[in-house]
């Protein structure tokens, strides 16, 4: 099972996110839910990267399915916006694949969507 785990600030702003495990929906090389949260999560790191010109501090091992991404404190406001809409769309992606997939995918998250 892949297990997202969201920390939170204290205005609920995201600070990292941790994605572990496999799915094991299917074959290797044919778990759609581990290429569906592959891609939706790696997609918005490069989105982040590209749009908002931001280094995350990630931290990625294919061997047990790990990525850790932070956000770095020192963002001016503007950037950190953006990252903040960017993972907020990441996570509601991520939500719409463990609702059709519950057995595969698992997301903690403090404001429990």
């Amino acid at each position: 099972m892949i297990i997202v785990d969201v920390s939170r600030n204290h205005d609920l702003m995201i600070e990292c996110f941790t994605m572990s495990g496999h799915a094991e929906s299917g074959p290797y090389g044919q778990d759609l839910v581990c290429a569906g949260a592959s891609a939706v999560s790696i997609g918005t790191l490069n989105a982040i990267a590209t749009l908002c010109d931001i280094e995350l501090d990630v931290e990625s091992k294919e061997e047990g399915g790990f990525l850790r991404c932070c956000v770095p404190s020192d963002v001016d406001e503007a950037a950190f916006e953006k990252i903040q809409l960017l993972l907020e769309g990441m996570l509601v992606s991520l939500q719409s694949i463990a609702e059709e997939y519950r057995a595969f995918i698992k997301i903690n998250d403090k404001l429990g969507r």
